[in-house]
This record gives C-alpha cells, sequence and structure tokens, in this order.
C-alpha cells in the first residue's frame, strides 16, 4: 500500500527536508500541486482531502486556514507551524517525552510539531518538572545556538551571500523582547507556571543545534548530585527511539571536552548531556534542528502511525 502525502509549503526549508525524505521510499505517494495553484484554497483542498497525510510547512495563519480546508476524518493533519502547538486538541508531536505523548500522537488526526529550539528545551525541563526535581516556579533560563538553516529561505540567502555583511561572520543573539515564537510552548508543555529566559543564537554554519539548561542545586526542589540528575534523564529516555542520554563521566569530566552543535546534522537523534558540578548542574541537548527539530519530527510522527496501523 502507498500512502499519499500533500506537503503544503513544499518550497520552504521545512517542506523541502520532508520531501528529501520521501525520496528513497516506496511506500509513498507525493501528491503535487502545479505551480500556479500553490495559494489556490480550493486545490489546496481538494488535494489535502485525497491525502492520508498533510505536512503544513506554512506561516501560522495559513496553517490554520490548511487545517480547516480538510473536511473528512481520514486525513492526519501534521501541522509544523506555531499555530496549534499550545492547542490542547492537537497532539504534541514529541513521542519521547512520556507515554502519554505516544499514545496521544497515535490516537489523533491532528499533531503539531514541536519547534526546534523547543525541542531541546521541553527534553531537558519536562523530565525535571515530572520527577519532581525542578519545582514548576523555577526562574529557568535557556541559552541555545543554532545553524543559519533554521532561520528560513531569506537568512540563508544572506548567510550565503559572497558579498554579506560581516557581523554574519560571527554569532548573533536575538529574540530580544524575549517573545520569542517557541516560549509558549516551552512554558506549557514543559509544566512551569512561567516563561523561560531564552538566549537564542544564530550561528555562521547551516545546521545543528544545542540547547543548555543550568540549575543551581539550592533551588531545586529536593537535594540531588549532579549524578542523580544524569540518573533520572537516563531512566526517563531508557528506550527511546531517537532520545538518547549519553555516559555520565564524573564531575567537570565530559566525553569531549567541547560540545559541538553540529554533529548529529542529517539525522534525527538526540543526545542529552549531564555534566556541571553538584552545585551547579548543566544539562545540554544536541540535535539537528532541521531533523528531530522541524521536518525529522514530523516524518516520525507518520511513520509512528504507520507502524501502529500494520500491527
Amino acid at each position: 500500500m502507498k500512502y499519499k502525502i500533500f506537503i503544503d509549503g513544499k518550497e520552504g526549508t521545512t517542506g523541502l527536508k520532508i520531501f528529501e525524505r520521501f525520496a528513497s521510499r516506496n511506500d509513498i505517494e507525493i501528491l503535487q500541486i502545479d505551480e500556479d495553484k500553490r495559494k489556490d484554497p480550493a486545490e489546496r483542498k481538494k488535494l489535502i482531502n485525497a491525502s492520508d497525510f498533510t505536512f503544513l510547512c506554512l506561516p501560522d495563519d495559513a496553517a490554520r486556514e490548511s487545517a480547516s480546508l480538510c473536511d473528512n476524518d481520514h486525513t492526519v493533519i501534521i501541522d509544523a507551524s506555531t499555530a496549534h502547538r499550545t492547542n490542547p486538541d492537537w497532539a504534541y508531536g514529541f513521542p519521547e517525552l512520556d507515554k502519554s505523548f505516544e499514545k496521544k500522537i497515535l490516537g489523533s488526526k491532528r499533531i503539531a510539531v514541536p519547534g526546534c529550539y523547543a525541542s531541546g528545551t521541553i527534553a531537558i525541563l519536562y523530565p525535571l518538572v515530572k520527577s519532581g526535581i525542578m519545582p514548576k516556579d523555577y526562574p529557568v533560563n535557556v541559552h541555545a545556538v543554532s545553524g543559519y538553516s533554521g532561520a528560513g529561505k531569506k537568512a540563508i540567502a544572506q548567510y550565503e551571500d559572497p558579498n554579506r555583511n560581516p557581523e554574519l561572520d560571527s554569532p548573533r543573539l536575538y529574540a530580544l523582547t524575549q517573545a520569542h515564537k517557541h516560549l509558549p510552548e516551552m512554558k506549557i508543555i514543559s509544566g512551569l507556571d512561567f516563561e523561560p529566559i531564552f538566549n537564542p543564537y544564530v550561528c555562521d554554519y547551516f545546521q545543528g543545534m544545542t540547547v543548555t539548561v543550568g540549575l543551581h542545586a539550592r533551588l531545586l526542589s529536593k537535594k540531588v548530585t549532579a549524578k542523580e540528575v544524569w540518573e533520572m534523564f537516563a531512566a526517563h529516555y531508557e528506550g527511546t527511539l531517537n532520545v538518547k542520554v549519553v555516559p555520565f563521566m564524573g564531575e567537570g569530566v565530559l566525553p569531549e571536552q567541547f560540545i559541538p552543535a553540529n554533529t548529529l546534522a542529517n539525522t534525527n537523534e538526540m543526545q542529552v548531556f549531564v555534566y556541571g558540578n553538584d552545585e551547579r548542574i548543566m544539562i545540554t541537548t544536541r540535535f539537528d534542528n532541521l531533523g528531530k527539530g522541524a521536518s525529522g519530527a514530523a516524518v516520525q510522527c507518520m511513520d509512528l502511525l504507520i507502524d501502529n496501523l500494520k500491527k
């Protein structure tokens, strides 16, 4: 059986990456839209309703419009935009977070895929809150670096312009007003009372991301060592498909003295590092901002549903 797939917004970075992931698959039939009808609601509605799975790779308002065009009980909508990530009627597409997330994905026709920064942040915060180590009102500060591919087609063109602004040679801090679009899902999905402080940097390499949260042990709900925090993460993600906890190497020692951000590019993997010391415990996630942080996560949710149908 071939599953019919429509990618609404295939011209964007996420849409193109999803399309590339289907290139070698013989169980997929891509429903193509004529170039001159890409913004025609009637044509998009026809293809959405003819598909088994529709991926929305669109700005938020356009994603809401596309979702509303589906009028059958068969098509699964997988939205890569921010539009539905905090909507309780939609499943949150991060099955490794908890069995309850996986169960909701398997029972839903509407799935909102996490944002890239949000994936790395929530992978840290959700287990900390659920385990009772982190209080819900903890003053969370998130530091993150990303390759420039995460900033979209316009930014990619700027970075790859041979006459580009010299400022692009260095890491650039942005989201200075603390109003980044991923903050609501970071708070709500993690179970926090307040949104974190969020400091993202876009950097001069194509893809890959690290997200880091530091913990002051004195502010936690219970007394724990760095190794005990690592043990909690190792148990939480044991046996999951794509999230792996790096072995704990002891205080002040890492399997590598640096954590480069680009080593998982073109994969759907995520690694969790726990390091630092018993007073200041550091947790970092590393993954591909275009993989587990976007297109890879979207296709993973589809494959989870397909595998369940085969059982």
